[in-house]
């Protein structure tokens, strides 16, 4: 098992820049496949960035191309998402998710089997 906690959350203004980090501990945490998932009020939560199962590759949903990334650091059991040019319908709790078997779909919530607890992203106009 793994388990997740999401940190770097905030408020911050329409252009402005964050960086969410999500702490893993378990063991083997370059085993999983990692992935960002966002929730909005009254939303479904939705796919945001991920890895494929191997890693060597990454997604991101369309309105999120070119603003943000996905970056992970195996030694410190780290992952992140950098996130520029914040735009007030980025608002939403942000989670970072784990899977631990390459079946599935990398952009489905059914997909992963680990959750943090979300940290919330609030983008000013």
């Amino acid at each position: 098992q793994v388990q997740l906690v999401e940190s770097g959350g905030g408020l911050v203004q329409t252009g402005g820049s964050l960086r969410l980090s999500c702490a893993a501990s378990g063991r083997a945490f370059s085993s999983y496949a990692m992935g960002w998932f966002r929730q909005a009020p009254g939303k479904e939560r939705e796919f945001v960035a991920a890895f494929s199962w191997t890693g060597g590759w990454t997604y991101y949903t369309d309105s999120v191309k070119g603003r943000f990334t996905i970056s992970r650091d195996n030694a410190k059991n780290m992952v992140y998402l950098q996130m520029n040019d914040l735009k007030p319908e980025d608002t939403a709790v942000y989670y970072c998710a784990a899977r631990s078997s390459a079946r599935g779909i990398y952009y489905s919530t059914m997909t992963y089997a680990y959750w943090g607890q979300g940290t919330q992203v609030t983008v000013s106009s």
